[in-house]
Parts: C-alpha cells; structure tokens; sequence
C-alpha cells in the first residue's frame, strides 16, 4: 500500500514544534502500519479490534494532554489534535474510541474526581486495563441533555441509579461508565463499573456508519454505588458540557484527518484513471473539485490550529470549539462527497476508503453537539441570545 500523503498546501508543519511532528508522525505510521490493512474487514463485519488498545496504549494517545503521575504522556492540546487528526485519518471509529477514553473518561475523573479517584482509575485507563465510557445522551435527551431522565437516589451510605443512555460509544466493553443522573434535581457524574447488578450494556447493531465501533444502549435498573463513586467537583450540566468541549476540540481535528484520507485517495485516483485518452485530473471540472477541497482543508488546519494555540494559553472558549467543530466537520463531509464522486463507482466499495469516511462522517455531523446546535451556540455567543430556549 502507498505511504500517505498528507496534504500542506501553506506549508503548515513550521508552524509546528518538533515534540508535535514527532507525536504526528508517530501516530500516522501506527495508522498506515497496523491500522489500515485492518480497517475494511471491520468495518465490513461492524467490529472493533479491541486487540490494538495495548498498543494505542504504548502510543500514549488515551489522555495525552494529562498529568505524567498519573502515567499519561503530559502533551500540549496541538499534539493531542494532530493525534486525533491521524486516528480520524484512519476511521472515525478509532478516533472515538481513543477520545472517549481520553476526553470523555479520563478527563471527567481529572477534573472533577478526588484524589483517589485519579490515582485509582487514571493509570489503568492510560494503560489501556481499563476501557471507559460515557453516559449522557438518551433516548429522549440529545440535545438537550438538561432533559435527562436518568436518576440517582441516596441510599444509606450510597446511590441507586436507574434510567437508560442511546448511542454510548466501547459502551458494551467497557469496564466502568461515566453515568451522568439527576440527584436531587442537580446533575451529578458517577463512576459505575460495568459489573454492577442491574447494569447492561447491550450493542447496538444494523448501523451503516461507525461500524468500526462499538456503539451501545446503557441500562440502569436500580444499579448500587457506593458514596466513592461520586465525582465530588462535578454539579449541574458544566460537568459533562466541560467533558464535550474537551471531546469536540479533538473532533476538529479528526475532520481534518478524514478529510485529507480522501483528498489523498481521489487525487491519485485522478491521475491514475484514464479517461477520453488523458487522466481524469488533466479535465477542469476534477481540478476545480480538487482546488475547492484543498482550500477547504487548508482553512480548517489554520482553523483548528489557531483553537489549539488558544487552549494551550489558556483562551479558549466553548464557542470556539463550536466552531471549529461545526466548520471542520461539515467540511469533511462535504469532501467526502465530492470525492467519492469523483471516484465513480469504483468509490461505492471498499476498496477504497472515500466511502467509508463519507459514511462516517454523517455520525460526526450528528454527534457531541448537531451542525445545528454548534451554529446556535456560536450565535448566542455573537448576540448573548440564547435562541435555543
């Protein structure tokens, strides 16, 4: 199989510090070498290769951006996204396996655990022992999380939950969730491990995006917690809305990522294909394709730099995430489009992988905040109207 070939159109890599390349590179050679001569037949089979979390875990992708006492790597916000930028260029499904790790379980325990929690949890999952999830969205509560059902009662010294959560990602082979519930009418964050009585898991099948992930219902029928499984910092929806800014950050990245994997393939497609007795890419029409799509993709790396930058100093604020996400993903997907089509019919199967980031991407639009729900963020954020209430 070819090398990749990434796309820097404005010379952006001296725009980065040699720790960040290095991180980069180390990752898109995991991706081309252990990754992609996998992804087709899972994705086919609607699996995940659960075999590769050891050595997701010897990359150091699971939290990079935390503290090295608790066994992660201590890397800045730019490293993190060029990581999910390189996960992404292999399927979506692996970036989202590694940023619920990392953004959606790790992160809560660090910011809103005690001390213990940290030191109990946060180096298993570096490692790559434990594997985590994330329970906010339900049935009925999607982009309004604030609607959740999801119950906790005091019991003695502990907690009962009951409620159910929808399309969970390693929901199934996870070994502890983080169930966000109503106690008292305040949302609160659990730490629930999978092995408690009245806790399920069931898969979610029949998808025909994200099939290189595990995606899963959770339910709680009066699932027993002691008091330590209380994240003791975590009170009302900034809780889990602070874990989503964390995640959406590396989604923008990620866009990034699938949408170079695509470029990458039609370009070559384009050279390669002969047609009327010349290649594909000497017509004009392909070539304004390709010149629309790069610019794209060079204006969402600028993008999702400059939103890196301002985490890193501290800056950066939920509305930026929104809009870096929304930008950088519909692009994505709209170069996905395009450049499938520019493929024929020969980008309807899987040997070619335009399809597949096209199929994924519909879920990326839809999930960790909507297209819809990102612009009206970032309108309450330009008038301080909130128009989604």
């Amino acid at each position: 199989m070819d090398l990749f070939r990434p796309l820097d159109f404005l010379e952006l890599d001296d725009q980065f510090s040699e720790d960040e390349r290095m991180v980069r590179d180390t990752v898109r050679s995991w991706v081309s070498e252990r990754w992609m001569p996998l992804v087709m037949q899972h994705w086919e089979a609607g699996t995940f290769p659960s075999e590769l979390t050891p050595e997701l875990a010897e990359l150091g992708v699971f939290g990079p951006t935390l503290p090295e006492q608790y066994g992660c790597a201590g890397l800045n916000s730019v490293a993190y996204g060029l990581i999910c930028q390189e996960l992404e260029r292999g399927d979506s499904g692996l970036r989202s396996f590694v940023s619920v790790q990392g953004s959606l379980v790790m992160y809560p325990i660090y910011a809103y655990g005690s001390e213990e929690q940290k030191k109990k949890y946060l180096p298993k999952l570096a490692a790559g022992e434990l594997i985590g999830c994330f329970g906010l969205t339900e049935p009925d509560a999607g982009s309004n999380p604030g609607g959740m059902t999801t119950v906790a009662k005091k019991d003695g010294s502990g907690y009962v939950l009951n409620g159910r959560k929808m399309w969970i990602t390693n929901g199934t082979n996870s070994d502890i969730a983080i169930v966000w519930a109503k106690l008292d009418d305040v949302i609160r964050g659990f730490l629930v491990p999978s092995e408690s009585k009245g806790f399920s898991a069931p898969e979610q099948k029949h998808k025909w995006s994200l099939r290189a992930s595990i995606t899963s219902e959770l339910v709680l029928e009066d699932v027993r917690v002691s008091a330590e499984a209380l994240l003791p910092n975590a009170k009302g929806l900034s809780g889990p809305l602070g874990c989503l800014t964390q995640a959406r950050y590396g989604i923008a990245w990620g866009g990034v990522g699938a949408a170079m994997a695509c470029f990458d393939e039609a370009l070559r497609y384009s050279k390669e294909r002969i047609v009327f007795d010349k290649p594909l890419a000497g017509f004009q029409i392909p070539q304004k394709k390709l010149a629309d799509i790069a610019t794209d993709i060079s204006m969402a790396q600028l993008l999702a730099l400059r939103v890196g930058r301002m985490k890193d100093q501290g800056r950066m604020k939920h509305w930026h995430v929104s809009m870096a996400k929304r930008n950088n993903v519909a692009m994505a997907l709209n170069a996905a489009r395009v450049l499938r089509d520019m493929l024929g019919a020969n980008g309807i199967t899987l040997e070619y992988h335009t399809g597949r980031h096209m199929c994924n991407l519909e879920s990326v639009y839809t999930y960790e905040g909507t297209h819809d729900i990102h612009t009206l963020a970032i309108g309450q954020a330009l008038t301080d109207i909130p128009a989604y209430r």
